[in-house]
């Protein structure tokens, strides 16, 4: 019920908020600043969320747990569409998820409200000889004989190519 009351006061107070700095400093100041946010949440967005899901990867490639990087990742972009948004309220809490210690408040404040839990478990297999004779062990061994088995195209396969459809 807070979230809906927050949603609708929001644009009510960004517009309370653009009136009050329009009038300390003019319109023309005002939309500067309202576009200069906007600007430096795109170039935050292309540089900052894209770089923090990078090191996720690099984290997942090295078989790291990627959890804390994709938080930082998420912070970011949300800071950044919260800068993209037009309203100065907006900004100031896009630019306070930019501190550390206020994002790691955030995050202390949303893992409780995450439904579930996550495991991070790295596996490390592949087409080795270990990797085949954990394969051999685990599933049985169908032998066929040449009348079990034949590779004789059928005419009439719809996933048959050069049918000319």
């Amino acid at each position: 019920m807070a979230v809906i009351l927050l949603l609708l006061a929001l644009p009510l107070l960004e517009i309370a908020t653009f009136v009050l700095v329009g009038g300390m400093i003019g319109v023309l100041p005002t939309i500067g600043l309202v576009l200069l946010g906007a600007v430096c949440g795109f170039l935050l967005l292309r540089s900052g969320g894209l770089g923090a899901l990078a090191r996720a990867q690099e984290e997942l490639q090295a078989g790291r747990d990627p959890g804390p990087h994709l938080v930082q990742a998420s912070m970011t972009v949300v800071s950044a569409l919260l800068l993209i948004v037009p309203g100065f309220l907006t900004d100031v809490a896009g630019l306070l998820l930019l501190v550390p210690a206020v994002r790691s408040a955030a995050w202390r404040l949303l893992k409780r409200r995450i439904a579930g839990s996550a495991s991070f478990t790295v596996f490390r297999g592949g087409y080795g000889a270990a990797g085949r004779q954990a394969d051999q062990s685990a599933a049985p061994v169908i032998d066929l004989d040449a009348d079990d088995f034949s590779r004789t195209p059928n005419p009439d396969s719809p996933w048959r190519l050069g049918r000319g459809d």
